[in-house]
């Protein structure tokens, strides 16, 4: 499970939700979002050979591209010892942070963003915590 970035459980959909009228984000605002972000990693990869995206970034590359400040590095380290998480776990927390991160367009990974990214190791938690 360590080896897989995001894995989540998705509880059934009640009926009241499919049958709302309320309209959800609009795929073309999601595509730009997504379009900007992936703008964001290939000009912070320019020049690094083999890395085009934060999920192709190597361990050593996580240090020097995705500075953590104090705040980020206690709560992933309370994680970590709380989870019971691998290496290979934390380096897929802070490239999946990294990528919410992106995503808003933030400079650095904040807390929020590293919050985030733990809760999308459910599986971690449930089969190995």
């Amino acid at each position: 499970l360590d080896r897989i970035d995001i894995h989540i459980e998705v509880p059934a959909v009640r009926y009241q939700e499919l049958a709302s009228a309320a309209p959800g984000e609009p795929s073309s605002v999601i595509r730009q979002r997504v379009m900007a972000a992936r703008k964001i990693q290939q000009a912070r990869f320019k020049g690094l050979r083999k890395v085009h995206c934060n999920a192709s970034m190597r361990p050593k590359d996580l240090s020097k591209l995705c500075p953590l400040d104090g705040e980020v590095q206690n709560l992933l380290k309370m994680a970590l010892s709380e989870l019971n998480l691998s290496a290979r776990a934390y380096d897929r927390i802070v490239k999946v942070a990294r990528t919410i991160a992106d995503l808003e367009g933030a400079a650095a990974i904040l807390p929020n963003h590293v919050t985030e990214a733990i809760q999308y190791r459910t599986l971690d938690r449930q089969y190995w915590a």
